[in-house]
């Protein structure tokens, strides 16, 4: 007699697009691989973000991973992208092997660099850090 669980078929259908998370090396091209992925995970979603707003998720992303890579990482790391959605919000998470935390710097003319936090604070509805085992995940929550 076979098994009456057999005949009830898998119990969940597997996502149409690509997965929720994906690993990156650290590099230079890690920021424009992570944004590609993140648009592809966006554009399988139920739910469409219009254009701008979709702009302004890849740009999020694009400074949170520059970030992780110039901050968070050694050579040969790796970073680890994920892409939650719910029918209010978008959260990206990006995880990197240190514990260094992220911080705002003052703006300044001078640097061409220290700005990336602050577009993803004014673009963001919430965004923080949490601790991990092995390093840190930086998050960004922001509405559809």
């Amino acid at each position: 007699m076979k098994d009456p669980r057999e005949a009830a078929g898998p119990c969940c259908v597997p996502p149409s697009g690509p997965p929720g998370q994906c690993m990156f090396p650290t590099g230079p091209e890690a920021a424009a691989s992570a944004r590609e992925y993140v648009r592809e995970v966006l554009e399988h979603d139920d739910q469409a973000l219009d254009a701008e707003r979709l702009d302004d998720v890849l740009l999020v992303v694009s400074e949170l991973v520059t970030n992780a890579y110039r901050y968070g990482t050694e050579p040969d790391d790796s970073l680890l992208v994920a892409v939650l959605t719910t029918p209010e919000r978008v959260r990206v998470e990006v995880h990197d092997p240190t514990r260094k935390r992220p911080r705002m710097r003052n703006e300044s003319g001078e640097r061409a660099r220290g700005r990336g936090l602050h577009i993803v604070d004014a673009l963001a509805d919430r965004w923080g850090t949490n601790d991990r085992e092995f390093g840190k995940a930086v998050w960004v929550e922001m509405s559809r």
